[in-house]
């Protein structure tokens, strides 16, 4: 038996008064690049100095033009700060940013300081949904920020996509007396 619906379809979500925010938004602009040490120690141990120094000036600085960096080891080796304080020297007149960490730990700073800035009273007594799936590297530690910013503010917050959410925090209803 075919049924002819005559009601129009609707959208539940468009309607629903829900507010999406995705992270994405904040990741950074520009590409993220990592300096590895370890391919400059020798034997995987030890950085020699006068080496390192000859190692930096045939590198080619101009492959981070308007790139972040991130500079670390990988190496289980003592590095001295000087190594660190070298290659920023080298680096900083073509890279838009130097970090001194691993692309995780670029990832979690980059997205505190973007959230410290976010305006979480537009959002007061709003029913809001934290995008979940992400085509970049979105690092947990920027879902936690952005929750306890939008809490202290928000009617509820989920987690996920609208047509599928996980609770995370609803405020509790005032009962008038």
């Amino acid at each position: 038996m075919d049924q002819t619906n005559d009601k129009p379809l609707v959208n539940r979500v468009a309607n629903s008064g829900l507010i999406t925010i995705n992270l994405e938004e904040f990741f950074p602009k520009e590409e993220l690049v990592s300096f590895d040490l370890k391919d400059y120690l020798f034997m995987e141990l030890i950085l020699k100095e006068k080496d390192f120094r000859a190692a930096l000036k045939e590198h080619n600085w101009e492959q981070y033009q308007g790139k972040n960096l991130a500079v670390f080891c990988s190496a289980d080796a003592i590095i001295p700060v000087w190594a660190y304080m070298l290659v920023a020297a080298s680096a900083t007149p073509f890279a838009n940013s130097i970090f001194q960490g691993d692309e995780n730990t670029f990832y979690q700073v980059a997205f505190q300081k973007a959230l410290a800035d976010f305006d979480a009273a537009q959002y007061e007594g709003k029913r809001l949904i934290i995008k979940g799936c992400s085509n970049k590297p979105v690092p947990p530690s920027a879902y936690v920020e952005l929750t306890m910013k939008l809490q202290p503010v928000a009617q509820s917050i989920m987690y996920g996509e609208p047509c599928s959410t996980v609770p995370v925090f609803k405020r509790p209803r005032v009962v008038k007396k």
